[in-house]
């Protein structure tokens, strides 16, 4: 073995793209020699602050990978004991996840005992600083992570912005959302629509479709693609939208805009959570994806699209617009009803085969490899080599 890193984060049987992330992270780190278990937790969330109906999956264990539940996010207790174990362990690297202030008393705990070896380096990746949705507590609990950490990586120009407003000196790189290649290679259109035909979907090969995909939050402007679709234009190309995600707010409201707009028949909805097994075929049965968001860093939406060559159509907010190039891989318009609707008759018009030559082009930046290296560039700032 090259050295040993331990990744901090969601893991198996925890669900969700953050567990997916950091088990196909893990194996790039072991396919390049490294030891790489992954330290996830026994309690992520209290159920009461948990939006969704289960934190759990369904999906059989990843193979190949050591995922060890240990740390429990409101036990102080438990911070500490982590934290002596990882202390005495003594990895060479440890690649911390950070989404979310409430994870900060907790994970910031465990570093600094784990600081106190003298030997082990700490790299974050912030999917986050400031969060979509805040909370009280947010910046002491951010701040307190942050100082706990010797480097960072970020995903999205936003992210490090945000980072520098905390940290304005220690190592930090911004990196390209890899692309999620652990969901099989893509299949064909009509296949696809065919399994989902048999999950009881009424999707018709001819249909034209859109899809908005992953867990239903405010900020990702469902409801704006809703009032798109409403658009008269919208309705006479027989476009459809397939919605293929949890609510992870209350779902009332947008039922009432769904009646209210009269576009039931224009919807296909699979609100609840997409497993794993089940993720190609949603990104393969559909012509395009569409992430309506009101703002942004970066989405895990978008490496999927990549993967799976489907062209986007995205708001131009946060880092959207840096991933997406207008008018190459997809189109960029405001998040707002009819900007979108603009959008998706442009779409239409070109046609998703406009759009394959840069999509096979640009997915080439977005290796795993690439990310490994920039984590390891950052922990070389730190002038000790692994």
């Amino acid at each position: 073995m090259k050295g040993s890193v331990v990744i901090i984060g969601p893991g198996y049987p925890l669900r969700g793209g953050l567990a997916t992330f950091d088990q196909r992270l893990a194996r790039e780190f072991i396919r390049e020699g490294y030891d790489c278990p992954i330290y996830s937790f026994s309690l992520q969330y209290p159920s009461f602050l948990f939006p969704g109906t289960t934190q759990y999956s369904t999906d059989p264990p990843p193979e190949g990978l050591t995922i060890l539940s240990r740390i429990n996010s409101i036990n102080p207790f438990n911070w500490w004991r982590v934290g002596r174990e990882l202390r005495k362990l003594k990895p060479d690297l440890i690649v911390v996840r950070f989404w979310l202030p409430l994870m900060g008393p907790a994970l910031g705990t465990i570093l600094r005992s784990v600081r106190k070896n003298g030997h082990t380096r700490i790299v974050a990746i912030t999917d986050n600083v400031i969060p979509h949705e805040k909370r009280p507590g947010d910046t002491p609990f951010t701040r307190y992570f942050l100082k706990a950490c010797d480097g960072f990586i970020t995903m999205s120009e936003k992210v490090m912005t945000d980072l520098r407003t905390f940290q304005p000196t220690k190592p930090a790189r911004q990196v390209a959302h890899p692309l999620y290649d652990n969901f099989g290679e893509p299949i064909p259109k009509a296949a696809a629509r065919e399994r989902l035909r048999a999950k009881g979907l009424d999707i018709d090969d001819k249909d034209r479709i859109l899809l908005f995909f992953g867990f239903i939050r405010n900020y990702k402007g469902l409801d704006i693609a809703l009032e798109a679709m409403a658009d008269p234009r919208i309705k006479d190309l027989g476009i459809r939208l397939l919605v293929a995600g949890e609510f992870y707010e209350e779902a009332g409201p947008y039922h009432e805009q769904i009646a209210r707009l009269g576009i039931a028949d224009r919807l296909l909805l699979r609100t609840d959570f997409i497993p794993d097994s089940e993720v190609r075929d949603y990104l393969c049965a559909a012509d395009a994806v569409i992430q309506p968001y009101r703002n942004a860093t970066q989405s895990g939406v978008t490496p999927l699209a990549y993967h799976f060559e489907k062209p986007m159509i995205v708001s131009n907010v946060g880092g959207l617009p840096a991933l997406v190039p207008h008018e190459k891989v997809g189109l960029v318009a405001e998040p707002e009803p009819t900007a979108m609707a603009d959008a998706i008759l442009r779409f239409f018009a070109l046609g998703d085969s406009y759009f394959l030559p840069a999509l096979r082009t640009e997915k080439e930046k977005y290796s795993w490899a690439r990310l490994v290296e920039s984590i390891f560039a950052v922990s070389g700032a730190l002038n000790n080599d692994i």
